[in-house]
């Protein structure tokens, strides 16, 4: 017992400093987000006094020059209907591919996994000028990109889940008279609930984070600016970068990813436990 409680106790240490590690940055961003713009470079480590506290000016500052609030639409929107479009076609292309034993079925997963470690660099300037090419250098144009990106990971955590839903229950529901299709919304995607909300919690960080893809494909120049692409908006030329407005800006981009987060983080462990253990 001694033993044990001495070694939960070096675990809380070492969980509690890995806490803080992680918070200092967000704390230090928070911090310097109430900081005059030109006191933020020569002491960024510092609290913020009479002379250098600057209240709410770098968030009014950094939302008028950036046009925030149609970024932030344009993120929401993006990463609302990528989700969406992830989670239904991935979901059903696992449960053929888990179902529908062949080599070419075989042959598609196993590609679909390799996908996952394909590192995105190597395919970003072929993928932006086919992206211009067929004209899907806008809104609609990103989802259907982000679908193709997170295809490999959420397939492969749908078809560890599926494996472990069992047969007999498709098959009652095929001699109740349900088609495929009933079979797959009626009975098996509701099974699917805690691997979906995993699947959706990764792939809504990801993509509401995410910033290369969105500035190679709009780029800085289009009204579909996403919150990342207006925050390096304010780098100006010859370096000249308007760093009040930016923390401020990540400070108003991170709280509806922590909410979410903080809202949902108890389905990812389920999730994710259920699809390696049940599959």
């Amino acid at each position: 017992m001694k033993k044990k409680k001495l070694s939960n106790a070096i675990l809380f240490c070492v969980l509690c400093v890995l806490v803080v590690i992680f918070l200092t940055p967000i704390f230090f961003v928070v911090l310097n987000s109430f900081k005059g713009k030109l006191f933020i470079s020569n002491d960024p480590f510092a609290f913020p006094t009479k002379e250098t506290f600057a209240g709410l000016s770098n968030y009014i500052n950094g939302i008028e020059k950036t046009n925030f609030f149609a970024s932030f639409g344009w993120s929401a929107f993006i990463t609302v209907f990528s989700v969406l479009a992830i989670l239904l076609f991935t979901s059903m292309t696992a449960y053929y591919l888990t179902r529908v034993k062949t080599k070419i079925t075989s042959v598609l997963y196993y590609l679909f996994v390799f996908s996952m470690i394909v590192p995105f660099q190597m395919v970003m300037f072929t993928m932006s000028k086919l992206a211009n090419m067929t004209h899907l250098n806008n809104p609609v144009g990103m989802v259907i990109l982000y679908l193709g990106f997170g295809a490999g990971l959420s397939i492969f955590m749908f078809c560890g889940f599926i494996k472990s839903v069992p047969l007999d229950i498709e098959e009652a529901a095929m001699i109740d008279g349900c088609n495929p299709l009933q079979t797959f919304f009626k009975v098996v995607l509701p099974i699917l609930k805690p691997t979906a909300i995993t699947v959706a919690i990764l792939n809504a960080m990801w993509i509401w984070n995410d910033y290369l893809l969105p500035y190679l494909v709009i780029g800085l120049s289009t009204p579909y600016k996403t919150i990342p692409v207006s925050v390096q908006y304010l780098v100006g030329s010859y370096g000249a970068k308007d760093m009040g407005a930016m923390m401020a800006l990540l400070v108003l981009s991170i709280i509806p990813i922590i909410i979410f987060y903080l809202t949902c983080q108890k389905y990812i462990i389920e999730g994710v436990v259920a699809g390696a253990v049940k599959g």
